[in-house]
């Protein structure tokens, strides 16, 4: 990691974070403005803690695996004292690379677009 602040925050099950902040890095070498958190290692109450910490030290949006998991539970608790922090549910590596290369905007747009390119990128094809 270098001295860049941590914009994000990707948490979800088990090396859910960890992959896409490796593969983030691998395709355009902007890992560092993400900090991976896996819910294995925590249970909801130190979950909640560890987010409320990346949250002071200048987070903006959490990105998570699932819209219902033990993830958004914490980063929903969160958000009550941080009405600025945004939750992204149903994160990919295409969302998460729009938010990296992505112009430096406010978070809600920011979300918004990852968002955007997320969906966009999950197509079906073949079978009949």
């Amino acid at each position: 990691m270098s001295d860049k602040t941590i914009r994000g925050v990707i948490v979800g099950h088990g090396d859910f974070a960890a992959g896409l902040v490796s593969a983030v890095q691998q395709i355009c070498g902007l890992a560092d403005v993400f900090a991976a958190v896996s819910n294995r290692e925590y249970p909801a109450e130190e979950l909640e803690r560890v987010l409320r910490e990346h949250v002071a030290r200048g987070a903006e949006i959490v990105f998570t695996d699932l819209p219902a998991g033990s993830a958004a539970t914490a980063a929903r608790r969160v958000m009550r004292d941080n009405p600025g922090l945004v939750l992204v549910t149903g994160a990919n590596l295409a969302a998460l690379l729009e938010f990296a290369l992505g112009e430096r905007c406010g978070p809600a747009d920011a979300a918004r677009t990852a968002v955007e390119k997320g969906r966009s990128s999950i197509n079906s094809s073949g079978g009949e």
